[in-house]
């Protein structure tokens, strides 16, 4: 039996620890996400000379930036024939959501509150990648695991994505960051997170599970976004 989730779907874009392809994971009517549509990612502000050229020889031609415009700070100048687009997903929630659930950042059970009390941020997500021009798209923050796992969670529930394989995709960024951690000289973010979840008696797949199960992009999403995702997505 095929896997839910492939090793091929992870890229090496030097600078980088945290790249995989949205494409190849299973539906729920049988089919399979295209390749090169859309990609995840960490920051793309690491990148070395090699790691953008695999960048553009892949076929991205849109950067979508979850990140607030401070946090940009490239160590390369941005290639011209790669648009930038910003939907800054903690400066969108707001001082109020942060104050009633900033305690859950980190972990998705984060997720369905945001869902709840910011369509407009998920709205400018959807519309940023419905709206990009011919061409990949990569979705990225900083770790490229929460907003980004938030944003591929939304993108891979309006195409359809089995559950199963929407959580297994988040899953993997807990071992792919592991480096990163060492790196910066901090504990391991992945054992707080699992620390939280124990806490309120439940598991990262349970959550993302329960989410998905609720959350009905069509009540407050455009039709015409909807479907242009959906296309960009599926064959």
């Amino acid at each position: 039996m095929r896997s839910e989730t492939t090793d091929d779907r992870q890229l090496a874009w030097d600078g980088c620890l945290n790249v995989r392809d949205l494409g190849g994971l299973p539906t729920v009517d049988g089919r399979r996400t295209r390749r090169g549509a859309v990609v995840r990612a960490d920051n793309l502000d690491s990148l070395t000379d090699e790691g953008w050229a695999a960048l553009y020889a892949y076929g991205v031609r849109t950067v979508v930036d979850l990140r607030d415009e401070a946090d940009f700070r490239p160590r390369l100048p941005h290639p011209a024939d790669v648009d930038l687009v910003r939907v800054p997903l903690d400066e969108l929630a707001g001082p109020g959501w942060w104050a009633r659930f900033g305690a859950l950042d980190g972990t998705p059970l984060a997720f369905r509150p945001y869902l709840d009390d910011c369509p407009h941020a998920v709205a400018a997500l959807v519309g940023a990648v419905a709206g990009a021009r011919p061409g990949g798209v990569v979705v990225h923050c900083g770790a490229g695991r929460d907003r980004t796992g938030l944003a591929a969670l939304v993108l891979l529930a309006l195409a359809g994505v089995k559950p199963g394989a929407v959580a297994a995709d988040y899953l993997l960024s807990t071992e792919n960051l592991r480096p990163l951690w060492g790196m910066l000289g901090r504990p391991d973010e992945g054992v707080v997170t699992e620390q939280i979840l124990r806490e309120a008696g439940t598991t990262a797949e349970a959550a993302l599970r329960e989410v998905l199960a609720e959350f009905d992009p069509a009540a407050y999403l455009p039709a015409a976004e909807l479907a242009a995702v959906r296309a960009r997505l599926l064959d």
